[in-house]
């Protein structure tokens, strides 16, 4: 029986749980968006690290704005690196998989969070 993901995050002590969460969403999120993109269910999809960073931003962005950089750093998630230790923890508790060529150096340097959520995040007028 795998570890529910509150006992992932309880037992490694660095992220709230609500942060693997997330990032498990996000995943669901991205295949969502593939599966409407091509019109069909898609046959298996590789997800890179780098593209699952990505898509949390814009998870994170779409859900909190402004807002998201706290919300990660209450999570005790301070860079793109940081998804990529939950991810591999989720990886070792078989909540999500990995191919051979994966690496968690994949989620390094993805982007920058002040750049994303705050210099760049632009405010939309309804």
């Amino acid at each position: 029986m795998r570890k529910s993901i509150e006992n992932i995050a309880k037992d490694d002590g660095r992220y709230n749980a609500m942060a693997f969460r997330f990032v498990h969403d996000s995943l669901g999120r991205i295949v969502e968006r593939i599966r409407d993109s091509r019109g069909y269910e898609p046959e298996p999809h590789h997800i890179s690290g780098q593209e699952l960073a990505i898509g949390i931003a814009e998870l994170a962005i779409d859900r909190w704005g402004r807002l998201a950089r706290l919300v990660f750093y209450r999570w005790g998630v301070r860079s793109s690196r940081d998804f990529g230790e939950i991810v591999y923890l989720m990886i070792e508790n078989k909540w999500m998989t990995a191919q051979e060529t994966d690496t968690i150096e994949d989620f390094d340097d993805v982007f920058d969070f002040e750049t994303v959520f705050e210099k760049q995040f632009k405010f939309e007028m309804n």
